[in-house]
């Protein structure tokens, strides 16, 4: 049965419950998602029409789900389905021309007369994404109700930790100075601050390399990365979304 109050205890059940998801899942899924990214400032920009945002969304994070993310067992989701957090791994991270044109039929009819700001804001995302091999966050999202409560945190740990083991970089984008905070208390350090397609909202870069484990940790990790950082725009912190 889905929880629908989110007390400090029944999200600490949450927290430690986190687990894969799996296809049956897919509509509370997008649900969770779709009502965590519905006042995300970059969704707003390319989905302007408040009465169609909400579809719009599940319609998206279902055809993103069915068409690239699932298949590579690492989404992540908790026992009642509150959020989501959904990865690329390395070799898999950026889209791609020949994957965008399979997933345009379903991308079409999810966005429908959004799909042309939909396309360009990918395209100007793809542009900018790093080189080196890494795991990508591609959607982390936490009901409104249950945020700030450590679910997004805790939705990230077992890609993060593996990450760890296997001395392999992260990257996502974040697109609000509070998730951006988040990212940030979990080692993600600032590589580049943008406009979104160069007039939309602010968005960050954020870039993780793998931490050091101790000597009683199973896995070896490097400690180096070949992307570079931009000190000069490290940002302040502010209240999060995790």
């Amino acid at each position: 049965m889905e929880r629908t109050r989110a007390d400090p205890i029944n999200a600490a059940e949450e927290a430690v419950s986190v687990r894969q998801a799996g296809a049956h899942e897919l509509r509370a899924l997008t649900r969770a998602t779709a009502l965590a990214f519905y006042e995300d400032p970059h969704m707003r920009w390319v989905m302007p029409d408040d009465a169609q945002r909400l579809a719009q969304l599940e319609r998206g994070f279902a055809a993103g789900l069915r068409g690239a993310w699932l298949r590579h067992e690492a989404c992540y989701t908790t026992a009642g389905v509150v959020g989501g957090a959904f990865w690329l791994p390395p070799g898999e991270e950026k889209l791609g021309v020949a994957r965008m044109l399979r997933l345009l039929p379903a991308m079409l009819a999810a966005y429908r007369s959004s799909t042309p700001r939909v396309l360009r804001a990918l395209a100007f995302l793809e542009r900018m994404h790093p080189r080196e091999p890494h795991w990508y966050l591609a959607v982390l999202g936490v009901k409104p109700a249950w945020q700030r409560r450590g679910l997004g945190t805790a939705l990230m740990k077992a890609i993060l930790d593996r990450c760890d083991r296997e001395g392999t970089p992260a990257f996502l984008e974040a697109s609000t100075a509070r998730s951006r905070a988040c990212y940030e208390r979990q080692g993600f350090e600032v590589m580049s601050e943008f406009r979104l397609c160069g007039e939309g909202p602010t968005g960050w870069q954020m870039w993780r390399r793998p931490r050091r484990l101790g000597a009683g940790e199973a896995g070896a990790v490097r400690g180096s990365s070949d992307v570079t950082l931009d000190p000069g725009k490290a940002p302040s912190r502010a209240p999060s979304d995790e």
